[in-house]
Formats: structure tokens, C-alpha cells, sequence
């Protein structure tokens, strides 16, 4: 099989360049290598430094290909709102510029990196009230240390749940709401060129060849960066945040799984499906882990406007549909990540 991959210099796109490889695959790698994603990295040899908002340009490149694994994209949760441009640029208009291109070559078959952003807040329950979608929580409430959703009805705190795919989309943050769009071009498209599309909705990705420190490097390496600077892991709000830690080396293998699945021509033009770990984790039981300094851990009850509280999803239809189940669980390779190689 010929698959192109975007990103593939990245963090997750060189491990599922790895993985396809591993299974005789031939890949196509195309990277713009941005350096807010590869610091110093240099690009391998035969990687097409190309731009995928300038897809056009390069069409050719898709000749003969088979699959389109869409990796390139800015990632993090938007450091400032002077980042929208950029998301909505290397995002939003790159997808849609690939897309196009794609169309004009008569390719197909997409695999699209999504991302768990694209619920907002999870899922929830009131005790008396069952169901209840969180609103915003307030600044008053945040700046109070009051970080749990409340119930619209009797304020009562709410309890997290497992989220399904077909839960709302309810972005909240600039990265959010990008990735929300790729979702809905893509959707888009195969409507109109007769394509399918697999959206793998990642949750925090982890592993060797993450970036080591950046405003935009997950938060399993800031920790760890912090552990090297000799300075204790700062954990906002009260670190009883729950989120869902899953392996770079599980997300590449569900990216292999996701290319097989989209050749299969399903019922569906998009199936999306989340790639988790299906073991939920608390952000203070993150640092822990990822530092070994449990008693050395500031709880800072800073907040950002934007995060959400909770986040966590079930990873059953990716295990019934495309056979995807995690292989590393949190509590063993969050240890091992405190000794794993990042990108400077």
C-alpha cells in the first residue's frame, strides 16, 4: 500500500511513519517542518519539505497514492488569541487546500488526525438531575477555587462520565475549533468527491520524540521538564483535572489500523473514533508519574480560561470497529516517558 503522510517529521507523524513501514508499506512524507513542532529537528532524507496550504503546488506527489494519513497541523491549546490565525492557517486552510487537491488527483481515502478538543467538556451527571451538559465555568468560580461543573438546576457539583462519538462538538479553545473544522471540511468533502474518511480523535498523546518544552508541548513534558530544571511539576487548579493518557506508540498503531479500515469502503462516507487509553487520570496522578516527586508537586490554583474540566472518552467503538485496543497503560508508561528521549 502507498500512503502519503503529512506531519510526518512530528511527534506522532514520524511514529506512524515507523509503524506503516513495519508493515511494508510504502510511505510518501511530506512535512513544512514548522519549528514549533520540531525545535532543531532536521528532516529525514526523502521528506518533501512542503507546505500543505500550498497543496496545489505539489499534487503530484499523490499520484498512485492509495491512502492520505493527514497528520500536519499546529497543535496545543492556543497560548494566546493571537493565535487563531495561525490554527485557522495551517489547520483549517490546509486541510481544506489538501482536500482540494485530493479531489483534482482523484484520491479518496483519508485517515484525519483529530483530537478529543472537539467535545469541550466531556460528559456529565447530576445525582438528582441525570444528564447535564456544563455550561462555561465562570471566572468567579475559578478565581473562588471552584472547578467543578455545576448542575444548571441545583448547582450541585456534576460527575464525569465516559463520552461516546456522537457527542456534541462544543470547541473551546482556538486549537478546539479548528480541529472541529477540519472534521466538518472533511465531512464536506467526501459528500462531494465521493470520499471516505476515518477521524481518529486523539486524547494526550505521550512518548519519545516529544517536543521537550515549547508553549505547545503536552503537558506529561512539561512536567518532566520541569523535574530536569530541578524545579517542582506546577499543576493548575487542583490537579484533580481526569484526562485520558494514551501511547505514541498506541496512537501510530491505531493509525495502521484506520488506513486498513478506510480501504474497506465503509457503510459510512466519516466514522470518526477515539483513541484513548481507556484508563482515566487525574493531572496531579500525571505529574506524579511522570516525576516520581509526588510530595514535591505545587498545586497552584491557577486556571486557564479555555481549559475544561474534565475529558474523558470510551474507547469502545474504535475496539469494535477497527480492532484498536491500548497496549501501554498510563500507569506504566507514564513512568517509563520520565526517561524517554524528547526533541530539544
Amino acid at each position: 500500500m502507498r500512503v502519503l503522510l503529512t506531519g510526518a517529521e512530528g511527534f506522532i507523524g514520524s511514529a506512524i511513519r515507523e509503524a506503516l513501514i513495519a508493515e511494508d508499506h510504502e510511505v510518501v512524507s511530506v512535512d513544512l517542518m514548522l519549528p514549533a513542532a520540531h525545535g532543531v529537528t532536521e528532516a529525514q532524507a526523502g521528506t518533501h519539505q512542503r507546505d500543505v496550504r500550498d497543496a496545489a503546488d505539489w499534487s503530484a506527489l499523490l499520484d498512485g497514492i492509495d491512502v492520505v494519513c493527514h497528520q500536519a497541523a499546529m497543535v496545543g491549546a492556543g497560548v494566546t488569541v493571537a493565535d487563531l490565525p495561525a490554527y485557522a492557517a495551517h489547520n483549517d486552510l490546509g486541510t481544506a487546500a489538501l482536500l482540494a487537491a485530493m479531489a483534482e488527483r482523484g484520491r479518496t481515502h483519508l485517515v484525519l488526525a483529530s483530537s478529543m478538543v472537539v467535545y469541550g467538556e466531556g460528559r456529565y451527571f447530576c445525582p438528582e438531575h441525570g444528564e447535564r451538559p456544563p455550561g462555561v465555568r465562570s471566572v468567579m468560580a475559578l478565581s473562588g477555587g471552584r472547578f467543578d461543573n455545576e448542575c444548571p438546576v441545583c448547582s450541585a457539583p456534576l460527575t464525569w462520565a465516559l463520552v461516546n462519538e456522537d457527542a456534541r462538538l462544543e470547541p473551546r479553545s482556538s486549537y478546539a475549533a479548528s480541529k472541529v473544522a477540519q472534521e466538518h471540511y472533511a465531512l464536506a468533502w467526501a459528500r462531494q468527491a465521493a470520499g471516505r474518511v476515518v477521524a481518529l480523535r486523539y486524547h494526550n498523546v505521550y512518548g519519545p520524540g516529544m517536543p521537550r518544552n515549547t508553549p505547545y508541548s503536552g503537558v506529561a513534558a512539561i512536567f518532566r521538564s520541569a523535574l530536569e530544571r530541578g524545579e517542582p511539576p506546577r499543576v493548575f487548579e487542583d490537579g484533580g483535572q481526569m484526562r485520558d493518557f494514551v501511547h505514541v506508540a498506541d496512537v501510530a498503531q491505531a493509525n495502521v489500523l484506520a488506513i486498513k479500515a478506510v480501504l474497506e469502503e465503509p457503510a459510512e462516507a466519516f466514522a470518526a473514533y477515539n483513541v484513548c487509553s481507556g484508563r482515566p487520570i487525574s493531572i496531579r496522578d500525571v505529574a506524579a508519574l511522570v516525576t516520581g516527586a509526588d510530595e514535591k508537586l505545587v498545586v497552584t490554583g491557577e486556571y486557564r480560561l479555555g481549559d475544561v474540566r474534565h475529558i474523558v472518552a470510551s474507547p469502545e467503538l474504535a475496539r469494535k470497529q477497527l480492532g484498536f485496543h491500548a497496549t501501554v497503560i498510563p500507569e506504566v508508561g507514564l513512568p517509563e516517558f520520565r526517561h524517554a528521549k524528547l526533541r530539544d
